[in-house]
């Protein structure tokens, strides 16, 4: 079922309204979740300070001024939480539990202003040895920015009910 969206746009083919069923998940598709995001410094703050991060590099725009980037960086696991939560409707709003999150990484910087936009890459599906009626899906996430660089990247598995199972019951 090769369900995605356009380049950073609305989805060409929209998957039912509550999500996708764990025989929706072909491994090779890429779902290109929208819409992005741009991160405002309110965003950047707000986040900063209700999660402690004491990092000056994140509010501090003396500080900040000093370093490699000469401005604001953006809290990375805001990125993280909003990348994640691009990607629920396409891989996890059906979903029964995460089982976990791998790989997890940085590889460019984010900064107030930034248009942020996902996709995710099914790498594996089976169904699960333990729980009849339900499936295990990894996949593959990737943060861009506006000008499509990666800033972040990440492996999830969730496990995801089955349709034919749910709708004989």
């Amino acid at each position: 079922m090769n369900i995605t969206t356009t380049p950073f746009g609305p989805p060409a083919t929209h998957a039912e309204g509550g999500g996708r069923w764990f025989e929706d998940f072909v491994v090779g598709d890429v779902f290109k979740h929208w819409p992005g995001r741009t991160i405002s410094e309110a965003d950047n703050t707000w986040f900063t300070l209700l999660t402690m991060n004491a990092h000056p590099a994140h509010f501090d725009a003396a500080f900040a001024s000093g370093t490699e980037f000469k401005t604001y960086l953006v809290n990375s696991t805001l990125t993280l939480a909003m990348v994640v939560g691009m990607s629920v409707r396409d891989v996890s709003m059906r979903a029964i539990a995460n089982l976990g999150w791998d790989k997890v990484r940085l590889v460019g910087p984010v900064f107030v202003g930034d248009t942020i936009y996902a996709q995710s890459e099914v790498l594996s599906s089976r169904a699960s040895a333990s729980r009849p009626g339900q499936g295990i899906v990894t996949v593959r996430t990737t943060g861009l920015k506006q000008d499509g660089s990666v800033f972040m990247t990440f492996e999830r598995s969730a496990l995801v009910p089955m349709r034919a199972l749910q709708h004989a019951a």
